[in-house]
């Protein structure tokens, strides 16, 4: 694995240039698919995309917080132990809100986009039609990012690559599936059949329940092959897949709805 690389007598971490590089090109898309749309407006398409990226980091953060309730709840019992010190507090805290998911931060980046669009009286749908094909498209350079750095990694197999100075140490020495590149590549399917399918149906606010219904269908599928544990069980399915169900089903109400409302209007 490359966590790193030195660059100018710097280490600096592969998964941040990824995500450097998938930050780049999900503005550059959305910049193309904005050319000519004159329902855009040029300052709310930053605006959003800023107020959802604080969403995306609080949802990150505390969805992977839940996945470690049982540490939570130690804490809950232990707060003597815990408020003993700033030390104390800094070590439980970063243990248990430390990491961060994606869903997560796909749910609060949602909702804090939603809220903004209320609060300024903006069309939310357009706006998600236009933003929504960047986000498997910025995600495909994050988990191409997990896989350089060796997290979020797949299970044991008899071919793959052979994790060496990954970011979990427990991965080290074992050949694993690369779920990651996986997944990377699922997401630029839909990334591509999203922005295709966006200039085909002109159905305003279906891109977003379309992306969702795949993603899910996507994760529900890769969680299978996840090897690190670290994720969360109910009833022997991972805290992702749970989500992944609740937003399929949500997603085909919404594309359901969004086509009945519009034939609902051509025959009025």
């Amino acid at each position: 694995m490359l966590p790193t690389i030195s660059l100018l007598g710097f280490d600096i971490s592969t998964y941040t240039i990824m995500a450097l590089l998938g930050l780049v090109s999900a503005a550059l898309l959305i910049f193309f698919r904005c050319r000519g749309n004159k329902q855009i407006n040029r300052v709310q398409i930053v605006n959003i995309p800023a107020v959802s990226a604080i969403g995306v980091f609080f949802g990150a953060h505390i969805l992977y917080g839940i996945t470690h309730l049982d540490k939570l709840w130690l804490c809950i019992n232990n707060l003597q132990t815990v408020f003993a010190s700033w030390n104390n507090f800094s070590f439980y805290f970063t243990d248990i809100f430390g990491g961060m998911v994606f869903y997560g931060g796909l749910i609060g980046g949602i909702i804090a986009g939603y809220i903004y669009c209320k609060c300024l009286k903006l069309d939310i749908l357009i706006y998600s039609d236009v933003l929504t094909p960047a986000i498997p498209l910025f995600h495909a350079f994050g988990r191409i990012g997990c896989f350089l750095g060796g997290c979020c990694y797949g299970i044991e197999s008899s071919w793959g690559f052979k994790y060496e100075h990954s970011l979990v140490p427990a991965a080290d020495g074992v050949t694993r599936l690369p779920i990651q590149l996986f997944e990377s590549t699922g997401d630029l399917v839909i990334a591509a059949v999203l922005i295709i399918l966006s200039k085909k149906i002109h159905k305003k606010g279906f891109i977003l329940p379309l992306y969702l219904l795949m993603y899910g269908t996507l994760r529900i599928v890769t969680e299978f092959f996840r090897g690190d544990e670290i994720r969360g069980f109910l009833f022997g399915i991972s805290t992702s897949q749970w989500i992944s169900v609740f937003l399929i089903i949500a997603a085909v109400v919404a594309i359901i709805k969004t086509f009945y409302s519009e034939k609902v209007r051509a025959s009025t």
